[in-house]
């Protein structure tokens, strides 16, 4: 009997050092991982000054199923007030984001807006500035100085996988980077690879696939440095990430496994 109970000891003490050992293994992985890859921008020199030359800004373009903020401003109050009543109503859902709503006019399949009292201009193709002073031209024939406002109402990214806050954000300018909408999502986790973040684009022609090195600061030279609607950004987890919850799960089989071995024991003695 003694020697059984001594067997089983053995055994249990032995499954508790591979739980150990694991766990270990799992904390030296994910240390190391961390002081190699965490910093962004390592290849800067270290001096007091640096001057990174960076990839030249194109301002967004109008496109089918677009949703446009236009406001028109004159002197008289109420003389564009249909026009902008007309945005504030029209409530739309905007494409890919579920039950999410935005007011404002729809870009149709033509590249149209249709404005009371206006009626319908093409906008597709245009930046938000040619398009106001597009509408503007218009109004004109309407109003006394009338003042007009575009912007992009469902400028969107989403940022998914190792970052703290994954989700759909809308952005308050058109000037956006990858950096302002990993900002947005609480910045990357400590098991997010930042050698290798993915940017997801939707062209006329289908997707493209645009990888970035958040170590490298060649990222402000790339013409993918500012964002479009609808870019989608995937942090893809490290090994650290993997082997964390590989630990996790053979730490739960050890502590199972242990549970087991008491068990055995306390029967083997009654």
């Amino acid at each position: 009997m003694n020697k059984i109970i001594n067997q089983d000891k053995k055994i249990y003490m032995k499954k508790m050092r591979i739980g150990f050992f694991l766990v270990l293994i799992a904390f030296l992985a994910t240390a190391c991982q961390s002081n190699k890859t965490i910093p962004y921008f390592k290849n800067i020199p270290k001096t007091e000054y640096n001057k990174i030359e960076q990839a030249a800004y194109t301002e967004l373009k109008i496109k089918e199923d677009d949703i446009l903020d236009i406001t028109i401003q004159t002197a008289d109050v109420n003389a564009a007030s249909q026009v902008n009543d007309a945005a504030t109503n029209n409530s739309i859902a905007s494409p890919g984001s579920g039950q999410q709503r935005a007011t404002g006019f729809v870009v149709d399949k033509e590249g149209e807006v249709e404005l009371p009292v206006l009626g319908r201009i093409k906008l597709e193709g245009l930046t938000s500035y040619e398009a106001r002073n597009l509408i503007r031209k218009k109004a004109n024939e309407y109003f006394v100085d009338p003042t007009v406002q575009v912007r992009f109402v469902n400028f969107k990214v989403t940022v998914i996988g190792e970052v703290n806050r994954p989700s759909s954000y809308t952005m308050p300018s058109e000037r956006v980077t990858i950096l302002d909408a990993i900002g947005l999502a609480g910045d990357l986790t400590i098991y997010g690879k930042r050698e290798n973040v993915l940017l997801i684009r939707e062209t006329n022609t289908g997707k493209e696939l645009v990888q970035f090195n958040l170590n490298d600061s060649q990222l402000f030279k790339s013409p993918y440095y500012y964002l479009k609607q609808n870019d989608i950004i995937y942090v893809e987890p490290s090994k650290g990430k993997i082997a964390a919850a590989e630990s996790s799960r053979f730490s739960v089989i050890a502590i199972i496994a242990s549970l087991l071995s008491t068990a055995a024991l306390i029967i083997t003695r009654l």
